[in-house]
């Protein structure tokens, strides 16, 4: 992948605004437990952040997926990992069905206003019993006239209780799991939602989640994000730019985590002198930052791939693998050469250490993507 002055560009004005509006306010928002949703987004809507590979006719920069992954790459540097991961729902998994299959009212009613900021927006797909295993969700969409009449309940839906729409994978006929299934988009704002108290979340604190609760629910069918019963092809497809994300997103966190862990080191002395003057603590830093560069080329393989237009369940699956396992790993790693400081809370390695553990459960847990490798390699064995 090839970085032209457009992608630094774009690289550029994200970490301004990074340093600017969100750093210094993400200990309070992680004290909180929720960040200013809707404020931050205009913001970033106003200098074009959140369409950069969205279609130009509904607000977007109409720009490849290569620039949405620096964009990604570039949250890293955000120093509570709920604001990033929000903001990655925004623009990586509850709106690229909506962009590519939506037809052009829903897009100029909700597409539009995502791009710009105005509206938030979750995507509805994980259930408590059916995370990982799309195909299990039994939430259903049964057509009643014009409209769609909607039960069940949704999940940890990142944005849920400051969202104005989610796009909901719901069940809308019997025509077996993969294909009964069509992607909604619902205002939250319809009669029917409620919501569970905000979750109570090991990490990602700032980023507010919750579960959702469906009581006939009706929504126009024109709602409906393009075929019925292509939804689950279509989440599929969306878990691509997902699961891209997710390694691009951890990328410049990590790098942070182990620079962190340097300056630290460099003035914390044991045994008369810096930690980071043992051979086991400066060499084991290496080997983990070689092993982040190694994550990126993958990911701007897997990128390179997407943008000419090839099948790169395999490279992406292996990249939110990789990206999940080395997460626990640098953190872990790092946590341990801070020391008893490594153990507080508000400590920006265990911070990382908390908000990154999701990485290796959600979009995918990392049996699924084991799973998904061994069926790309012919190594799956055959379902009886």
């Amino acid at each position: 992948m090839i970085l032209t002055e457009q992608h630094e560009a774009i690289r550029k004005t994200i970490a301004q605004f990074i340093d600017r509006e969100i750093n210094p306010n993400a200990d309070q928002w992680e004290e909180e437990g929720i960040f200013p949703a809707h404020d931050i987004f205009k913001k970033m809507g106003s200098l074009g952040l959140l369409g950069i590979a969205k279609p130009e006719e509904f607000g977007g920069m109409g720009l490849d997926y290569s620039y949405q992954v620096v964009f990604s790459e570039e949250l890293g540097r955000i120093r509570s990992g709920g604001v990033s991961m929000a903001i990655g729902v925004q623009t990586d998994m509850a709106t690229p069905a909506l962009a590519n299959h939506g037809s052009d009212e829903l897009r100029r009613e909700f597409l539009m206003p995502a791009i710009a900021g105005d509206m938030v927006c979750s995507i509805a797909v994980s259930e408590p019993h059916a995370g990982s295993d799309v195909s299990a969700i039994k939430t259903t969409a049964v057509k009643d006239g014009d409209d769609y009449v909607i039960n069940g309940s949704k999940m940890w839906i990142t944005n849920s209780t400051q969202a104005d729409f989610i796009c909901l994978l719901a069940n809308t006929s019997d025509h077996g799991p993969h294909n009964n299934k069509s992607l909604i988009v619902v205002p939250m704002n319809t009669p029917g939602i409620s919501l569970s108290e905000k979750l109570n979340k090991l990490g990602m604190r700032s980023s507010d989640t919750a579960q959702i609760f469906f009581d006939d629910v009706r929504v126009p069918q024109r709602y409906l994000i393009g075929q019925e019963g292509a939804g689950f092809r279509y989440q599929m497809e969306q878990f691509q730019e997902e699961r891209i994300y997710a390694a691009a997103g951890n990328i410049k966190m990590l790098e942070f985590v182990i620079n962190d862990t340097i300056e630290y080191t460099k003035q914390r002395k044991a045994f008369g002198k810096s930690i980071l003057d043992n051979q086991v603590v400066h060499f084991r830093l290496a080997e983990l930052q070689t092993d982040i560069e190694c994550l990126r080329a993958l990911t701007y393989d897997a990128v390179e791939g997407y943008i000419n237009g090839e099948d790169v369940t395999l490279k992406a699956s292996m990249a939110k693998l990789k990206t999940g396992r080395l997460s626990r790993e640098v953190t872990d790693a790092c946590l341990q050469y801070w020391g008893g400081m490594g153990y507080m809370w508000d400590n920006p390695v265990s911070r990382a250490y908390r908000d990154s553990r999701l990485t290796s459960i959600g979009g995918g847990a990392d049996e699924v993507m084991l799973g998904i490798i061994c069926k790309q390699m012919g190594i799956m064995p055959a379902r009886k």
